[in-house]
């Protein structure tokens, strides 16, 4: 709307969107992909009010659920809260914790080659098994990164994470008909290179995720406000 000259407000674009029935309806969530009640060691939230000035600095963790064909499948998603850049991700049949190190040893294979860029990195996760466990954590602190978790159940707490989760569901993989494992694989693969490389978000002045982690171009958002849980989802990126 901005290349082509129309002004609009929030209040006004989803009043329009409305209208035409352009608006996503809340999925009902029927798969649990977290669960917190363990004896394993959770951490402390480090992240509230932090805001991050270049990447790897805070990267927000999350797994989601996707239904295909033969039954669901689970995602795991890094993402560098920076540039709004998705750094890993794997996806697996089952919700065990070796599924979720996978994408988090990606994001970390990318900033090997500098390896002081980890000193400062904050890892924010809710506080599910798969991110207390063991061999997860000990992989964290190999790499000199810290650990921050959330303290509650609200998603405001990891809400950039959250919404990755609803963007690649509902604009890239909600129409796919997938089969199989191996074919989901192939499939997550494709859209996350198309969002990572394609995909403007307001939150980064309309840029894409790769441009401005490989620029380290300091953005603002285009807004400012958020709306409180609402009856359908905003289609728009915040």
């Amino acid at each position: 709307m901005q290349e082509h000259g129309i002004k609009m407000g929030r209040d006004a674009l989803f009043d329009l969107l409305s209208a035409n029935n352009l608006l996503v309806r809340n999925r009902k969530r029927k798969v649990t992909t977290t669960n917190s009640f363990h004896w394993l060691r959770k951490y402390p939230n480090l992240i509230r009010d932090f805001v991050p000035v270049a990447p790897n600095q805070l990267w927000v963790s999350d797994i989601t659920y996707w239904k295909i064909k033969s039954g669901h499948v689970y995602i795991s998603f890094v993402t560098d809260v920076f540039s709004h850049k998705i750094v890993g991700y794997h996806v697996a049949e089952t919700l065990e914790s070796v599924e979720t190190i996978k994408a988090l040893k990606m994001a970390l294979s990318d900033i090997y080659s500098d390896p002081a860029s980890c000193f400062e990195l904050i890892h924010h996760s809710d506080r599910g098994v798969q991110y207390c466990q063991h061999n997860y954590v000990k992989l964290l602190k190999d790499n000199k990164v810290k650990i921050s978790m959330t303290e509650n159940g609200d998603p405001l707490e990891n809400a950039v994470a959250e919404r990755i989760n609803g963007i690649m569901k509902d604009e890239y993989l909600l129409d796919k008909t997938v089969k199989d494992i191996k074919q989901a694989k192939r499939v997550l693969k494709e859209v996350v290179s198309l969002y990572n490389e394609d995909r403007p978000h307001n939150s980064i002045e309309n840029h894409v995720p790769n441009y401005v982690h490989e620029s380290k171009l300091v953005t603002k958002k285009l807004w400012n406000n958020y709306y409180k849980r609402r009856d359908v989802i905003e289609t728009v990126d915040c």
